[in-house]
């Protein structure tokens, strides 16, 4: 085959990408989807799975005229690969009700918050998604089997929020598009009601499902997702270091500012240091252009244009964002804005104190640089900026988190933090990512239980009890995901260091950031490769 056959084959697999998954296309900055949500039945999905893999064929056998090409087609065909394995072998459309009600809520307020649609596109493309909201939880609905209890729970929790998006929707855009938004929000309420009560009929049967995909499944994901050649048991085993490491680290840090106080107790006291209420988003974003200018004046990376604001989160995502989260742009839009959402407490909140202490003062610098600059705002755009298509869509949360807490501690080296106390909570932030790890893979390879593992993290992070429920359900409806924080990290800081040796006297720090930037989000593993650093 030629390289325009090569580069045709990369065209279709997108395509199919997008058009089985609609509202991975909108985040993606392309309006051709946005008029519709996915279709998961046993038929359309039948389709799919045949069209991807005839996709795949062809890419195997495609010859390629260089290794960047090679490394290109690698990426693709994992992509693909961790698809169909999602659906045939994980059956995350039969075991995670999350799958359904996420598609649907991010579908619309994707639309609602992307600034790249001419309003009569967006008004009419969120009444259209409207209308396919029943049709698709009722397809659920008639999918779902062997759901663990914790993934269903936390189901009905996020469709009790997401009735405040369509609220928001119904408020916003009836008077532009009349009756038939109102009715559509209608409809779409109602099958949020449905959905919620046969989720909790079906709890009891739920119940006896396990949380985990077990190991072969969470190895493919190390495997073909990261890019990895540990398995799960060699990366418990590292967890469990990086725990009893950065625990060391954390007590020493802590006599140095208070000798003889206890880690935790210490930690508690200084959570009650955060931002007044209303002081809160400009205290991020003073941080965030401190960690911009830092960047910039060290000579660490190369910036990209592309502004990161810094606001408070819409009132009808905060259900669903309740401390802070980012936005990147999206990859193919002409709006190169970022958004990270702020989320304070609730006006009533009797919990106050403790919604506050999560944006304690001494924890905004890490947040800051991890979410912005160098981390994932920079390591975004400088993606989306690269030519070469796969490396622009393909992304490894293994490269995207382990960039930002790579950067946590990259920034320490070269005197980011102003204080012992903000390398503190830098420490505590790698514990926490490392607890991760060994809970990621107890709770889907080890059959730990839920009640286990949120007391593991109390116990090790010292959070308290509903913040860690809070955690651990994510962790249990994303397998393999959370250890790519601190794998990740420890990934890229052995790169850095067999580059250096590799370069010798003409190394440069900054080189090596600006080759890894050049990869965009690919695994760490095929950046290796691109660079001869293989083993």
């Amino acid at each position: 085959m030629s390289s325009g056959e090569y580069a045709q084959l990369v065209s279709s697999y997108l395509d199919l990408k997008w058009h089985m998954e609609p509202v991975e296309a909108t985040a993606a900055g392309l309006s051709e989807h946005d008029h519709r949500l996915g279709a998961y039945g046993a038929d359309d999905l039948k389709q799919s799975l045949v069209a991807l893999r005839s996709i795949g064929g062809a890419l195997e056998s495609v010859a390629t005229e260089s290794l960047d090409d090679e490394i290109d087609r690698t990426a693709l065909l994992n992509d693909l690969r961790v698809r169909v394995h999602r659906f045939e072998q994980e059956r995350i459309h039969e075991r995670n009700p999350l799958f359904w009600i996420n598609h649907a809520l991010e579908g619309l307020y994707l639309l609602l918050i992307l600034r790249d649609r001419p309003a009569d596109h967006r008004s009419r493309t969120i009444a259209e998604r409207l209308k396919a909201v029943p049709r698709l939880l009722q397809c659920g609905a008639q999918t779902l089997r062997d759901c663990p209890a914790v993934l269903v729970e936390t189901a009905i929790d996020v469709c009790r929020a997401g009735s405040e998006v369509i609220n928001w929707i119904s408020r916003e855009l009836r008077q532009e598009e009349g009756g038939d938004i109102e009715a559509a929000c209608g409809e779409a309420r109602e099958a949020l009601v449905t959905f919620i009560d046969y989720l909790q009929a079906g709890l009891p049967e739920f119940a006896a499902a396990g949380i985990g995909i077990g190991e072969d499944a969470f190895n493919f994901r190390l495997h073909y997702e990261h890019a990895l050649r540990a398995n799960a048991p060699q990366l418990w085993r590292l967890g469990n270091r990086l725990i009893a490491d950065a625990e060391r680290e954390i007590t020493t840090l802590a006599e140095e500012i208070v000798p003889g106080v206890a880690w935790p107790d210490l930690v508690d006291k200084l959570r009650q240091e955060h931002p007044v209420g209303e002081q809160l988003v400009s205290a991020y974003a003073v941080e965030m252009e401190r960690s911009h200018d830092f960047v910039k004046d060290k000579d660490l990376v190369g910036v990209p244009d592309g502004k990161l604001e810094v606001v408070e989160t819409p009132e009808f995502l905060r259900p669903l964002i309740p401390f802070a989260a980012y936005q990147p742009p999206g990859t193919f839009s002409q709006d190169r804005t970022g958004c990270f959402y702020v989320t304070g407490p609730a006006a009533e909140a009797s919990g106050t104190e403790r919604s506050m202490n999560c944006h304690a003062m001494h924890e905004l610098p890490c947040t800051a640089l991890h979410e912005g600059y160098p981390g994932h705002h920079l390591q975004f755009l400088s993606a989306q900026a690269q030519p070469r298509v796969a490396r622009k869509v393909i992304v490894s949360p293994l490269t995207v988190e382990g960039w930002a807490l790579y950067c946590e501690g990259m920034m320490g080296e070269h005197g980011y933090y102003r204080n012992p106390e903000e390398d503190l909570f830098r420490q505590l932030a790698l514990l926490w990512r490392a607890v991760r790890v060994v809970l990621d893979i107890e709770l889907h390879t080890r059959g730990m239980d839920f009640g286990d593992a949120v007391q593991l993290l109390v116990d090790k992070v010292h959070v308290d009890v509903a913040s860690a429920k809070s955690e651990v359900r994510r962790y249990c409806a994303h397998p393999a995901y959370q250890l790519c924080y601190a794998v990740g990290a420890k990934e890229l800081a052995a790169l850095r260091g067999d580059y250096a040796r590799a370069a010798g006297s003409s190394y440069s720090e900054r080189q090596f950031h600006t080759d890894v930037m050049n990869y965009g989000g690919l695994p760490v593993g095929l950046m290796r490769w691109g660079m001869g650093l293989s083993g």
